[in-house]
């Protein structure tokens, strides 16, 4: 899931999160704040969604990988997702057998 500025706390993103946990697909984040929108504009960092949901009384957000590319100019940031998606995603079948 790609998490901008207003991702967290939307009703159809919650839907998503909770959906994808049940049906047992694997969860990640992947934070977007230093992307350029179509203006060429850097947004805010927004909240991590995972939050709102708990798993035996533990945050979802303490299970769920969650990722902050640590670049701020938008190509390196873009390269850095492009260059680690496959693992973080391979990583999250990982964690989810463990629940």
């Amino acid at each position: 899931m790609l998490i901008g500025s207003g991702t967290a706390g939307r009703k159809w993103i919650n839907y998503e999160i909770e959906k994808s946990w049940n049906d047992n697909k694997g969860l990640v984040g992947i934070y977007i704040h230093n992307l350029k929108d179509k203006d060429g504009m850097q947004s805010v960092k927004g909240g991590n969604p995972f939050d709102a949901f708990t798993l035996n009384g533990k945050k979802l957000s303490s299970i769920v990988k969650v990722y902050d590319p640590p670049y701020t100019t938008s190509t390196y940031v873009y390269d850095y997702i492009k260059n680690n998606i496959a693992g973080w995603v391979e990583e999250t079948l990982t964690i989810r057998a463990q629940y």
